[in-house]
């Protein structure tokens, strides 16, 4: 995902406030952990989970509270038509377990 300049504060803010609603949809949606980085030079961000299940994020795209989301965030990022984030999957190149 990308972030557009000059926004991270508010990026970081908003993630800071996330609302209750989609907080319990991610956790009961199987995923305990959630962590986005910030490439400061390029505005790249990096978003890992935890999941248990073979979901994730990206399968909530449909849900209205996720629409919602995406909406009040398109503002500070690229995004899609749909205001959903521009994202590009990584290739795993390296685990250790």
């Amino acid at each position: 995902m990308k972030l557009f300049p000059g926004n991270e504060k508010e990026y970081q803010r908003r993630h800071e406030e996330i609302w209750p609603e989609l907080k319990e949809l991610l956790m009961d949606s199987g995923i305990s952990e959630y962590h986005i980085f910030l490439d400061q030079e390029t505005y790249t961000l990096f978003a890992f989970q935890k999941v248990s299940g073979e979901g994730n994020s990206q399968d909530l795209g449909s849900h209205p509270v996720v629409q919602k989301w995406w909406s009040y965030m398109a503002d500070l990022m690229e995004t899609n038509s749909d205001n959903s984030p521009i994202s590009t999957e990584l290739k795993e190149v390296f685990r250790l377990i």
